[in-house]
């Protein structure tokens, strides 16, 4: 049976969101969504002159993902999205997305020690193929861990070890995903 539903990996910046979507999103032979996949474009056309511009570029990035998640659940019946969701923000859109397809969503919430995290963004401030409209450099300073939580929606939820470096295809996440069908 193919893979059905929704598969939101979520999660602080620099936690392992991205890495692990990737691997979830090949292991299962499904279509990923990321934020920042949307956001990177906007940002190289309108720019983000603060961190109020950014997060407006944040919010549209998050609207047109859901746009195009129910595309691709109309057109394959999975995806793997993959972004910072914010708890106590997007259940409406999900919600939404979830009754509109008929499907249920699996979480995945990426997790690292607030020190391996704090280091990740620092890094990611120098690092030249980073977007600097990420702003990673103010995320440092202004960092906390407000936001780290799943999304009030029922289904299954995962905790990730963010620290692994490299969630290998077969990793016991992947392979226990994998084998559920996302179901």
């Amino acid at each position: 049976m193919p893979p059905q539903g929704v598969l939101l990996v979520t999660g602080l910046p620099a936690t392992g969101k991205t890495t692990v979507a990737r691997a979830l999103a090949y292991a299962l032979a499904v279509p990923m969504l990321a934020k920042d996949g949307i956001k990177e474009p906007l940002l190289e056309l309108l720019g983000a002159a603060d961190m109020a511009a950014s997060r407006r570029l944040s919010d549209a990035s998050f609207a047109a993902l859901f746009a195009l998640a129910r595309e691709q659940l109309a057109a394959v019946g999975a995806v793997v999205l993959e972004g910072n969701f914010r708890p106590g923000e997007h259940e409406p859109a999900l919600r939404a997305l979830l009754a509109h397809s008929a499907c249920q969503c699996t979480q995945v919430l990426c997790r690292v020690a607030e020190p391996l995290r704090q280091a990740r963004l620092k890094a990611r401030g120098t690092d030249a193929s980073r977007h600097p409209g990420h702003r990673d450099a103010e995320w440092v300073s202004a960092a906390g861990t407000a936001g780290d939580g799943f999304l009030q929606i029922e289904g299954p939820r995962f905790i990730h070890d963010g620290a692994m470096v490299e969630p290998v295809h077969g990793s016991a996440l992947i392979r226990s995903l994998a084998n559920r069908q996302l179901v």
